[in-house]
């Protein structure tokens, strides 16, 4: 690298790790596509793919009554909000979208953060504050953000093995007496399985441990039990940008009080959040069931049963996640390659990101062609 105005021991670092991460096969780039739509092109040569990398579930960044009240948000209110909402307040759309997010959870209130990311380092800081000496009770294969946040907490963190409900049942009566904290995704990012939410809930009830689950893939999954705390984003179900809280009021004053994440940072833009409030309009909509039908059509094909639009198709090592990865490509199918650190060494993978608005007959292409390559979704 040039080392112009950078202090030389520095660049040497620097240099020292790039070499690194290209040597173990981790060496990242960004591809960038012409639009956002299933079926799309490759910028740099124009060739044309079907995308299956994007978490937009239902279609609903593309549709034209959420992009049409983004444009009206735009022109009414600006592109930005100003500042955090605490020094310049809301705009009414943010108070709307706020209102509408605890009623498609089915929860007391909720609060909006400018992204899903920062929703889980708010309040998990947020309640770790209250009780300096909790314990947290984090499942291992959690988003990063969850990983984060328990971090940030700087409280005592025990994580229990993937959906282990007997290993932390021990974990917790272990620690009886203690303010405890349970974590957990719903739906996994990186293998799309879920986590047994009612079962969770009733252990978390027996323990009086709170229950904070991350239900930002939970398209397809099932409604989470009263008691749980909600995280989630709206980029994905919703297809705009966004994140929140949602659950009893004490708990979202607490957050709008406290969470560092809600209070230092600027709000989501109005255009993103009226967005946001229009999809959860189509959500609750007979077309937003039809989508449901549409997303849950397309997953059958590829793996009759599976419960999220995510389906991995785990390889093994980084050279053979990417060979695979490359060799969908020249027939015109965007799958990613994952690679550690989001997934752990010898488990790369290729992540199948599953769509309402993806054409059945792409995802059958996309069937036949990875069993021909002896790829089994």
């Amino acid at each position: 690298m040039s080392s112009e105005g950078f202090p030389p021991s520095w660049a040497e670092r620097v240099d020292e790790a790039l070499r690194s991460i290209e040597l173990q096969g981790r060496w990242r780039t960004i591809r960038t596509l012409d639009t956002g739509r299933p079926r799309t092109a490759v910028s740099a040569s124009g060739e044309g793919v079907v995308s299956f990398a994007g978490n937009d579930y239902l279609g609903l960044s593309q549709h034209p009554e959420v992009t049409a009240a983004a444009h009206a948000a735009l022109d009414d209110l600006g592109a930005g909000a100003g500042a955090a909402r605490l020094i310049v307040g809301s705009r009414p759309v943010h108070d709307r979208l706020e209102v509408a997010i605890a009623e498609w959870k089915q929860r007391d209130a909720a609060l909006l953060f400018s992204t899903g990311y920062q929703a889980n380092l708010g309040l998990v800081g947020a309640l770790a504050a209250v009780a300096p000496d909790a314990l947290i009770h984090s499942d291992e294969l959690n988003h990063a953000s969850i990983i984060d946040g328990t971090r940030l907490a700087r409280s005592e963190v025990r994580v229990f093995p993937h959906l282990d409900l007997a290993a932390l049942d021990s974990a917790l009566s272990a620690a009886a007496g203690r303010a405890q904290i349970v974590v957990s995704d719903e739906v996994f990012s990186m293998d799309g399985d879920t986590a047994d939410i009612n079962a969770l809930a009733e252990l978390c009830a027996a323990h009086e441990a709170l229950l904070v689950l991350d239900v930002a893939h939970s398209v397809l999954a099932e409604s989470p039990p009263s008691g749980a705390l909600l995280v989630g984003t709206l980029s994905k179900t919703l297809g705009t940008l966004g994140g929140f809280v949602a659950g009893p009021g004490p708990i979202i004053d607490l957050c709008r009080n406290t969470a560092r994440s809600f209070i230092f940072t600027t709000a989501s833009t109005p255009a993103d959040t009226a967005a946001a409030e229009a999809a959860i309009r189509i959500v609750g909509s007979p077309e937003g069931a039809e989508l449901l039908g549409r997303l849950r059509s397309n997953v059958e094909r590829l793996r009759a049963g599976h419960r999220s639009p995510i389906i991995p198709v785990v390889v093994g090592s980084e050279e053979a996640a990417l060979a695979a990865a490359e060799s969908l490509l020249a027939e015109g199918l965007l799958v990613p390659a994952i690679r550690p650190p989001t997934v752990a060494p010898g488990t790369c993978r290729l992540r199948i990101a599953v769509s309402a608005a993806h054409d059945p007959a792409d995802v059958d292409r996309l069937a036949d062609t990875l069993r021909r390559r002896g790829l089994h979704p």
